[in-house]
């Protein structure tokens, strides 16, 4: 992956493949639980199904999917309890 944006002075960085597509997005907080925050990116057509995969994998959906102008979000956590979001942005 390569790096595709930097935000916030380094608070948000954005990795992804060398054509441009999201795929990782890392925000940094402070050192408690769920400090650093992942975005995991898939696409449109994917998201439905990578929800129940991650589910299967011991992730907990926090509020109900929801549709953006830029995309679709999940908020999940994963069995420890860190929040990450999945994003099928368009």
């Amino acid at each position: 992956m390569v790096e595709l944006e930097r935000e916030d002075g380094d608070r948000w960085i954005v990795l992804g493949t060398a054509d441009g597509v999201r795929r990782i997005g890392i925000q940094k907080g402070s050192t408690t639980l769920g400090s650093v925050h992942l975005d995991l990116a898939c696409s449109p057509p994917e998201f439905e199904a990578e929800i129940t995969r991650l589910i299967e994998l011991g992730a907990e959906l926090k509020l109900p999917a929801r549709h953006e102008p830029y995309g679709s979000i999940a908020n999940l956590a994963d069995p420890d309890g860190n929040p990450f979001d999945l994003c099928a942005y368009q």
